[in-house]
């Protein structure tokens, strides 16, 4: 009975901690673009790969010694929370006047606060199961799944939803829904089983222990300094998508052509179908993991090549077909790294460094890497669609598909399995 309540507390909060980011992470370049900042997209999105580079790695090292996780948690969403809200009320007073400079700051404070939570709560759930007697790699797939529900279901209402007859996707509704969310997230997590911390009196008072540096001496591992670097490489895919498909998706209504077809007119729902595979592919991963990290990496860079390169030939016409294929290939993609990864770094580590260690691979991956993605894809987009005389968002696309085989290839010859994950 303890085991089905803990399992239960845990799907609540991930659907919350996802739901807060799928409420605008799809469709804020949408919005951008109605409010004349389409040439900023790339920087919105990279700002929370710059706040990765830092902010999670000081709240774990606050988690891992100080303050329990949870609380951690609870603290983080509420900054979150409110500087979201703030930022969509001066959506909403701003109109088609919103300032770049405030916006961005607004957004920054709430996204930097944000970041961490992913790898805090994964954390908090890991620490959950175990004190439990539960297996994390059997165990917590399924209760991540329910983030990914959650994070549709913001995906849907913020597409199906609208005010004055826009539909938030549209406009800074998106932001208040994730503010509001993120709330209630805040008084939720306080209510959550409490994390052990490492402050244990007589433990080493060593500068690397006292700030949380021990994770970074994984690097002394070959075997992990390669998968944090290719963690990094492949983080480069990671948000580019959710930058630009929404905003290449809604162009198609400026075609005459694929003006009233249903993908164009609910990009959001069309894209969604993404993280409804990414329910599904979260499932396989016990099962994959049994391969060996190696072989799942693999398959999920391979899957970027297909992610890009169907957008790149697709349409929301004839071709829309190619669009649903994407999507059911982002969750292989997705999942197959970002949660296999997290996974792989948790049996690799130790409890004293757990929470600064999953910091360290969110810095490689939703930190530098994709802060170079983002900043770099807008680059490429801005070259070929907004500033090109007769705009390409296909080029745009293969150009991103041609990275990802290059990073698959690069992988499968310089990665040596450690050995396959246990059972």
């Amino acid at each position: 009975m303890k085991n089905k309540e803990i399992t239960i507390r845990l799907i609540i909060m991930n659907f919350l901690q996802y739901a807060i980011w799928g409420a605008y992470l799809t469709s804020m370049g949408s919005y951008l673009v109605s409010v004349g900042l389409g040439a900023k997209i790339g920087i919105f999105y990279a700002m929370q790969g710059i706040v990765s580079i830092f902010m999670p790695a000081i709240i774990g090292i606050i988690a891992d010694k100080y303050i329990q996780a949870q609380k951690v948690l609870s603290l983080c969403h509420g900054i979150a929370g409110l500087a979201m809200l703030a930022a969509g009320y001066y959506g909403m007073s701003a109109g088609a006047g919103v300032n770049f400079p405030v916006l961005f700051t607004l957004y920054s404070v709430s996204v930097a606060f944000y970041m961490p939570t992913i790898a805090l709560s994964n954390s908090v759930a890991y620490s959950g199961l175990e004190s439990h007697g539960l297996d994390t790699v059997k165990d917590f797939p399924p209760i991540r799944v329910f983030g990914t529900v959650g994070f549709i279901c913001s995906m849907l209402f913020v597409n199906f939803m609208k005010a004055g007859g826009v539909q938030f996707q549209l406009s800074y509704n998106q932001f208040l829904t994730s503010g509001v969310l993120g709330i209630a997230l805040c008084l939720y997590a306080l209510t959550l089983p409490a994390c052990p911390v490492k402050s244990e009196a007589g433990s080493s008072t060593s500068l690397v222990d006292v700030f949380g540096l021990r994770a970074f001496t994984l690097f002394k591992r070959k075997d992990m300094a390669i998968f944090f670097i290719f963690s990094m490489l492949l983080g480069v895919s990671l948000q580019i998508t959710n930058g630009f498909a929404n905003p290449f998706i809604t162009h198609f209504r400026d075609i005459p052509e694929y003006a009233n077809t249903w993908g164009a007119q609910n990009a959001n729902a069309l894209i969604s179908l993404s993280q409804l595979s990414e329910t599904l592919c979260i499932l396989l991963i016990p099962f994959a993991m049994k391969f060996g990290i190696k072989r799942v990496m693999l398959i999920a860079m391979f899957a970027w090549v297909f992610r890009f390169g169907l957008f790149g030939a697709g349409n929301p016409g004839s071709g829309v077909w190619m669009f649903v294929l994407s999507c059911i290939v982002y969750g292989v993609a997705f999942d197959f790294f970002n949660i296999s990864g997290s996974l792989f770094v948790n049996m690799k580590t130790g409890e004293e460094i757990r929470s600064s260690a999953q910091g360290l691979f969110m810095l490689m991956t939703n930190g530098i890497g994709a802060t170079i993605g983002t900043l770099s894809a807008q680059a490429v987009v801005n070259h070929f669609v907004y500033n090109a005389a007769e705009p390409s968002w296909s080029t745009a696309w293969y150009i991103f598909a041609a990275y990802a085989l290059i990073v698959g290839v690069s992988f499968m010859i310089l990665f040596k399995d450690p050995g396959k994950a246990r059972a």
